[in-house]
């Protein structure tokens, strides 16, 4: 399993929100600017986003997006997954019933089954407040 730029962008794009989401919505072109990011590559995430309800936008002079709900009530599983799908290893685990012919003889299957177990007990168990945390570690403290 490989995280796409998409799943990594949107995780920046989130991320950035809940840093500058403060007294006004949050400009896609200033998310760009700072992330170093394509508009329409972010305006094509954000729409997911958007539409699944995990950001608001508003229009206008004024507009931009803003997060829906407190960073503590995202995981990273969650808005990994919406972008990306299944974070599954192997396709005979993207569905909650495996379909495949050799699953009672697979010996390999218990391995992509620890693997599986294994990301998401890290992704469903890091909020985007843990992220948002991280990231304050990482600034510089102003002087």
């Amino acid at each position: 399993m490989k995280i796409s730029t998409r799943g990594r962008y949107a995780l920046r794009l989130m991320i950035d929100i809940g840093m500058n989401d403060k007294d006004n919505p949050v400009r896609i072109k200033d998310i760009a600017q700072r992330q170093e990011i394509s508009e329409k590559y972010l305006e094509q995430i954000v729409s997911v986003l958007n539409k699944a309800g995990y950001v608001r936008s508003s229009r206008g002079p004024q507009g931009g997006y803003r997060l829906a709900r407190a960073p503590k009530d995202y995981t990273v599983g969650d808005i990994l997954t919406l972008i990306e799908g299944s974070l599954a290893p192997v396709a005979c685990l993207d569905t909650p019933v495996n379909e495949c012919p050799r699953e009672a003889v697979c010996p390999t299957l218990i391995l992509w089954k620890k693997i599986d177990d294994a990301v998401h007990g890290v992704v469903d168990s890091i909020t985007l407040e843990d992220l948002l945390k991280w990231q304050n570690q990482l600034l510089p403290e102003e002087k």
